[in-house]
């Protein structure tokens, strides 16, 4: 069914609401496109790897399958777990940043969800070079912002559970985070780029932010002040049963938020650059997380307002 919604700034936008694996919708909804922008994707789900390639590789198949019937363009939101969780830290102990053009190493099996983005994207970049669709990619890191369901969700239930907050090596590490207006932005200057087509751009650091200042962003947001407890980064390894078992509490069983990888992405720098969409594609991110987190963070506690 379609419907007419408002956006911000006064306009509105066709709302189809389909599925992405019915390739005959998917083929009605971009008959008059210009640009198809695929961003439906599983990224936390049960099932295993069967519910992670249905929706993530079949529904880029029909993604693919419906922008070449319309002949449009089509954009394809990736991400950085394209990189898997340890190889992304290559470039950094060599002093450097992660970029496009670092090797892809094989991932581990149960790495879901980067299996399926990696094979997605592979889908896209092969179906550009054999000229069936003029495609793009983009690939975001953890993104925050109004209407997340994922990450800001999570992060002010901890943040409300639990009093203090612990930080490793001080908090000082740059947090791998990005707002969703400045991967929109990378996203329709990918999408309106000749020379894009074919290539992958990492929106992965609009701004710098520490770990210690995003939480301390997000607890204005949320109308309180938090409190924070120094980590050893070699306890938090020691320690990451007790705080996966806390962490499942926290979500009633859907989501662990703490592994290795995640241990990494709190302690470790953010190892990515964005020279290439800087270069190529001049992006110049907007929203800075000064403004950007507690906006996020105070959007959630309103909703949860109105939830009650």
């Amino acid at each position: 069914d379609a419907a007419r919604r408002a956006i911000p700034g006064g306009e509105s936008v066709d709302v189809l609401r389909g599925d992405v694996l019915d390739q005959a919708w998917f083929v009605r909804a971009a008959a008059r496109a210009n640009v198809v922008f695929h961003a439906a994707a599983h990224i936390i789900v049960r099932g295993g790897w069967e519910s992670y390639r249905v929706t993530n590789i079949d529904g880029t198949v029909n993604a693919i399958a419906a922008t070449e019937k319309a002949g449009a363009r089509l954009l394809q939101v990736s991400s950085v777990a394209v990189y898997g969780s340890r190889t992304r830290y290559d470039a950094a102990k060599r002093g450097a940043r992660t970029g496009e053009d670092a090797p892809l190493e094989p991932l581990p099996e149960r790495a879901y969800y980067a299996r399926s983005k990696r094979e997605s994207e592979d889908l896209v970049v092969r179906a550009h070079a054999q000229g069936r669709v003029w495609a793009t990619a983009v690939r975001p890191v953890v993104v925050y912002g109004r209407r997340d369901r994922q990450f800001v969700p999570r992060m002010a239930a901890l943040m409300r559970r639990f009093p203090v907050i612990p930080v490793l090596r001080g908090g000082r590490s740059i947090f791998g985070v990005v707002h969703a207006a400045n991967v929109a932005d990378g996203a329709v200057l990918a999408a309106t780029t000749d020379h894009a087509g074919g290539r992958a751009y990492n929106l992965a650091n609009d701004f710098d932010v520490t770990v210690r200042r995003f939480f301390e962003l997000a607890g204005e947001g949320l109308g309180h002040r938090p409190r924070f407890v120094p980590l050893p980064v070699w306890l938090a390894r020691g320690g990451l049963r007790a705080v996966k078992a806390a962490a499942r509490f926290v979500s009633g069983g859907k989501f662990s938020l703490v592994s290795n990888s995640a241990i990494d992405f709190i302690a470790e720098d953010n190892p990515f650059t964005w020279e290439r969409a800087r270069r190529e594609l001049g992006w110049k991110p907007r929203m800075h997380p000064e403004e950007g987190v507690s906006d996020a963070f105070r959007w959630w506690a309103e909703t949860q307002k109105g939830a009650t």
